[in-house]
């Protein structure tokens, strides 16, 4: 690699931020020439975040300060808010000239000098996940600021959408629940062995995931020795998994899913209850996982009866599932793990990144998990 490439992060004071900027340091091929924030503008990112403090960054400076047309950036890691993102990107993709709305999002066949001089954008924020304009009105409230851009990002979850992710500009990154659930449940559905018309999912994540902002529900004496749901019934993750789960199956899926909000820093477990089609075993929904994912290398389908459990994947970019058999006949349970900060967001982003420039999609992420 004769030159690394320029990438900005976006949102770097933030918990997915500071960890997509810990993964980038150690890239190879990644020189990291931007990073913004807005209450922190003005500080180094080590007097933020100290476990940072060693490595040699750029001073974090905020959003409106930052001259596009003049830092030849090749890729932009947005880790920003729903609508302050839509925003940006709009405006970067504007200032940049970018032909992202004829020729480069979206192009149906690779092009690999197609996007020479051309900016890539990972999004970790809602803003470009749901296709649909009118059902992101519905869920977060407000109509969308950048809809074309919306139409034509790629939903980028990498052990689905490779050559998709390949061949575009912009990535909307999947949020961290859906990663997990998308995970154990897509092969199922594509091999018809569930029916999707029953699907449970009880969600648990910890406390990062609910950011970094000042909130008093998420202050130590609210999260600490308790668990609580919250958004019940009604979580933004829903028309996200919904949306992905239908392409699969064809037609409209309607999901139950229920977030808890668990003491600890990170990590996320999902437990996935599900009916089986006729004819159809719990071992074989195994089998089908295990075929699946036989050649990734952050799916990891466990042996026996191991229950996945957050400590498995705890610092890295690895997802373990598995299914067992429920008690009730013709019902199977189906579980996943994932580090929401890496694989569910920062970490996800890097390996998206890593295929839309051709390099080894593990580049910069090998790390082991952390244990204890």
């Amino acid at each position: 690699m004769s030159q690394k490439k320029r990438v900005a992060v976006l949102g770097a004071s933030g918990y997915t931020g500071a960890e997509t900027v810990r993964l980038l340091a150690a890239h190879p091929h990644v020189e990291i020439v931007i990073l913004t924030a807005e209450r922190k503008a003005g500080q180094a990112l080590g007097s933020v975040f100290p476990h940072l403090a060693g490595l040699a960054l750029p001073d974090l400076i905020h959003l409106d300060d930052v001259e596009w047309h003049g830092a030849e950036l090749d890729a932009v890691i947005c880790a920003l808010p729903h609508v302050a993102s839509q925003e940006v990107v709009g405006a970067l993709f504007h200032a940049t000239e970018h032909t992202v709305l004829d020729d480069i999002v979206g192009l149906a066949e690779p092009s690999p000098t197609g996007f020479e001089g051309q900016v890539r954008v990972l999004d970790l924020s809602a803003d470009f996940r749901l296709t649909d304009a009118a059902a992101y009105e519905e869920w977060y409230g407000r109509p969308h600021q950048a809809p074309k851009l919306q139409t034509r990002a790629v939903y980028a979850l990498p052990e689905r959408n490779r050559a998709a992710i390949r061949n575009t500009a912009l990535a909307a990154m999947p949020g961290c629940y859906p990663t997990a659930a998308l995970l154990a449940l897509l092969p199922l559905v594509d091999a018809g062995q569930i029916d999707v018309d029953d699907i449970a999912i009880d969600a648990k994540s910890g406390v990062s995931g609910a950011g970094r902002s000042l909130k008093e529900q998420n202050l130590y004496c609210e999260v600490g020795e308790a668990m609580h749901p919250y958004a019940v019934g009604r979580h933004r993750h829903m028309p996200e998994m919904e949306q992905e789960l239908g392409k699969a199956a064809g037609r409209p899926v309607r999901i139950g899913f229920t977030p808890h909000l668990v003491p600890m820093n990170r990590g996320e477990l999902e437990t996935i209850y599900v009916r089986l089609s006729p004819g159809h075993t719990a071992e074989a929904l195994k089998d089908t996982l295990r075929a699946a994912y036989a050649d990734e290398p952050f799916v990891t389908v466990l042996p026996g009866d191991l229950a996945p459990a957050t400590r498995m994947v705890r610092g890295s970019n690895q997802c373990v599932l598995n299914v067992f058999e429920d008690r009730r006949a013709g019902r199977a349970i189906v579980v996943a793990a994932i580090d929401n900060l890496i694989k569910g967001a920062g970490g996800q982003a890097v390996q998206a990144m890593n295929i839309m420039f051709g390099w080894d999609e593990t580049t910069g992420l090998t790390q082991a998990p952390l244990f204890p």
